[in-house]
Order: C-alpha cells, then structure tokens, then sequence
C-alpha cells in the first residue's frame, strides 16, 4: 500500500491510498499520515489495518492532483519543529567513487581519502547480526519540518549557496510513540538536495553543505523495503533531458543494512522523543555533479522508481538569504 497527502478540490487535508489494484481512492475520515500513525501506534497495529479501518472513498487522479500543485509531502508533523530530517552518506556500493572524486582534488592520489576509508569500513561492518551495532556511517543533520518541500515545488537554494544539486535517495519515515519506541511508517523517495561545491571546498563544510531543503515523496511506500530498487534520477532543462543515470537503492545494492543505519541513528535518547517525526535519508551513489552537471534555476530534478509510484519531481529556485545581524540584549 502506498499513501499520500494532498488537497482536495475545496482545499482541505486529505489522505489518499493506493492498493494492490493500482487505484488510488481518498481514505475515509483522514486528513494527515501523522494522525494514522498516532491511531496504529495507540492500537498496536499497521497503518495498512487503521486504513482499513477508515475504510476508502471515492478514487482520485493523482497526475491530476500534481498537476493542480495539491500534492503535498507524504508526511509531516503539526508542529515543524518537532520533525527531524536526517541521513547517512557513504551507504552505497559504488558510493565512495563520486565523493573520493571531490577529495582528491589537492590530495595525494597515493593516499586513501577518509571518504574511502569510511566506505571500506561499511563494506567490512555494516552488515551486523541483529541486535548487535555494526560500523557507524556517515551521519548528518539537514533540519527540521520546516524544510520539507512538496513535490513538484521549488527546492530553493539559499542565495549565499554555491551550488545546488540533487541526491536521489530513499527515506524512512519514523514516528517515535509514547514510550519512546520508534516506528517505521515506510519509506519515500527523497531529493536530499545539497550544496556539493561548498563541500568540495573542504570536507569539514559537509555540515554546511547539507543545511539545504529537501523533497520527499509524493508516495509513502508501507511494509518491507524492496531489497533491490531500480529507478532513475534525471535532470530536465527546458522539458528536455540533459542528464541521466540509473538510481539503485535497496540493500542489494548498499553496503550498511537498514537495520545498522536505523539503529545508529536512534541509539541517541535525543531521537527518541515520544510524538516526534524522523525523515532519514539512506544516502545515494548516483550524482549528476559528479558528471561535471551545474544545475540552474527551472531546471527540474526528477527521481523515479516505479516500486514508490509517481516521480518525485522538483525545479531548482533561488531564496533570498539576507545578512541577519546579532542584537545584544
């Protein structure tokens, strides 16, 4: 089963489900993914059994509906700040090669890069029996709630950025209950869009790098992940193709489970706040800017996988970031 957020032709909340016949219908009596979750979480059953509770209503055109401007992302929380968006880099096989590229641009081409080590222990640990940690990847901190951007709208790079370009990823998505367990609603596509030239400037600047907006969705894909994910990533300039390259995901094609990633990002209490949402990306192999590709404003970055229904597609715009001074009190 597969779930989305939009509105409805009067402009209200609604949610929206497609099952196994590849219908989408409105589900009944819901108006956010939070709200269902809540009511699984407090019931001890799958959103799968709380939409079957709900029961479906009339069916919808969600090409329609995206072309409307009504999807919004497939989850969100009532209070923004209480959403975490977070991700692991270097998860990938296959990886290291776009990042180890950047890196050894004034270093030593005999001397492994601490992206490639970082990879390597992945390959060697991530893979832990269960209930064991295995290596830690990679971790970083994009923001919270209020950077979610909806499909099909701008995902605005900051006017002090020096690039922004898109990484094609797959999210979990996470609600944390009332004692502190998490929960994994599914999983979405992701554009866990960053800015690659400040990073290149010097790997400290990841950090910076990542505090970007950040596209997920439109569909919220429930139960299992697919173990291998074959899609595409794509960049479109004036409604034609200028880049393209097959996007793999799934643990068929990573080198950390999804166990080891989840478990290395809510071993902190911090993340494990009862009512709190977690959007955390898995990380991705496939860059265009690792083909030498600067996006420009309109250019649309467009993910799809056919496993999580429609594309994930947004244009890259620009927001003004003015110079904010300090005032002493």
């Amino acid at each position: 089963m597969r779930l989305v957020q939009c509105l409805d032709a009067a402009g209200a909340r609604a949610v929206a489900a497609t099952g196994t016949d590849g219908v989408t219908r409105l589900v009944r009596d819901a108006a956010s993914v939070f709200a269902l979750a809540q009511e699984a979480i407090a019931g001890a059953v799958g959103l799968a059994a709380v939409v079957e509770r709900h029961g479906l209503g009339d069916a919808v055109d969600l090409a329609a509906i995206e072309a409307d401007g009504r999807l919004l992302s497939p989850i969100d929380h009532p209070d923004p700040a209480h959403l975490f968006v977070t991700g692991t880099g270097l998860t990938h096989l296959g990886s290291a090669e776009g990042r180890d590229k950047m890196h050894k641009d004034l270093a030593d081409p005999a001397k492994q890069t601490d992206s490639m080590k970082m990879f390597r222990l992945g390959v060697e640990g991530g893979r832990p029996e269960p209930g064991v940690f295995g290596v830690q990847p990679e971790w970083f901190y994009k923001g919270d709630g209020s950077i979610l951007t909806a499909p099909g709208a701008p995902l605005a790079s900051p006017s002090f950025a020096l690039d922004g370009g898109e990484e094609p990823e797959i999210a979990g998505i996470y609600l944390i209950g009332p004692d502190g367990t998490p929960h994994r609603l599914g999983f979405a596509l992701a554009n866990e869009f960053s800015d690659h030239v400040t990073e290149r400037q010097n790997y400290l600047y990841l950090a910076h790098s990542k505090l970007r907006a950040c596209a997920v969705g439109p569909e919220l894909l429930t139960g299992a992940l697919p173990n291998d994910l074959r899609g595409s990533s794509r960049v479109r300039r004036d409604g034609a193709v200028i880049w393209e390259k097959p996007f793999l995901s799934g643990e068929a094609n990573m080198c950390h489970s999804i166990a080891n990633l989840e478990a290395h990002h809510f071993k902190y209490p911090l993340f494990c706040r009862p009512g709190d949402v977690h959007v955390h990306c898995f990380g991705t192999a496939t860059l265009s800017f690792s083909d030498g590709l600067r996006l420009t404003d309109g250019d649309v970055m467009e993910i799809e996988v056919p496993d999580f229904g429609r594309p994930l597609r947004n244009p890259l715009g620009t927001a003004d970031t003015p110079y904010r001074a300090v005032k002493a009190l």
